[in-house]
């Protein structure tokens, strides 16, 4: 097998990769937000919860969660897994991620002087007007860097859907490699995933440029 035909038959699994790429920051970049809020909560039993899923989210391996989303309801309910994998692996990296997102969330927030809350009661703001239109905006500035980061793991994350053998670049990489012993759909897929980093740095510094504005 020619690189030629290497490289087409991996770009087939590309489109798999970036749907659980694009997927996985739809879902988890809200939900994050949530998380933090709630582990923000003054309801202690609320942000007790917060704390304990952003504890067993962090604590416990991708892959292991990958498993258990995609085969626990069978073993657990005899509930038949679903033919199309890209549900299981998408919900185990968003509420994965969403756990990470929620900690970078917290510390932005926690990051805020108490002046500018106290300068927008002041002004008669209420506390959604203040954190939606003062707060997030200079939280989210200050906080892009550490999101570019997490976001460029994600990118190399996605290769861990092979572990439940759905069919996104890498394992397509991987079976290539194996019936043909060669190692270069590793390579294939090495570069693949740096232009898609690279893409993804680039994106995440027009950004910040945006968001300066709100810089301190």
């Amino acid at each position: 097998m020619n690189l030629m035909t290497i490289i087409m038959k991996m770009a087939e699994g590309l489109e798999k990769t970036c749907a659980i790429f694009f997927l996985t920051l739809l879902f988890a970049i809200p939900l994050g937000m949530i998380v933090a809020l709630l582990n923000g909560s003054k309801i202690k039993i609320v942000s007790w919860f917060a704390k304990v899923y952003i504890s067993v989210l962090r604590g416990t391996p991708l892959m292991l969660q990958l498993i258990a989303v995609t085969y626990g309801p069978y073993y657990l309910f005899g509930v038949s897994v679903s033919r199309n994998k890209l549900i299981p692996v998408v919900i185990a990296f968003a509420i994965n991620y969403a756990a990470y997102f929620a900690e970078i969330y917290r510390s932005g927030i926690e990051s805020m002087p108490v002046g500018q809350y106290e300068a927008a009661q002041v002004l008669g703001y209420s506390k959604a007007q203040t954190f939606f239109k003062i707060i997030l905006p200079q939280v989210i500035r200050r906080i892009l860097p550490s999101i570019t980061n997490e976001i460029v793991t994600l990118v190399k994350d996605t290769s861990m859907a092979f572990t439940v053998s759905y069919q996104e670049m890498f394992t397509i990489g991987k079976q290539i490699a194996n019936s043909q012993t060669s190692f270069v759909p590793f390579i294939v897929a090495g570069v693949f995933y740096y232009v898609f980093n690279v893409l993804v740095g680039f994106v995440m510094g027009r950004v910040e440029k945006k968001m300066s504005y709100y810089k301190l």
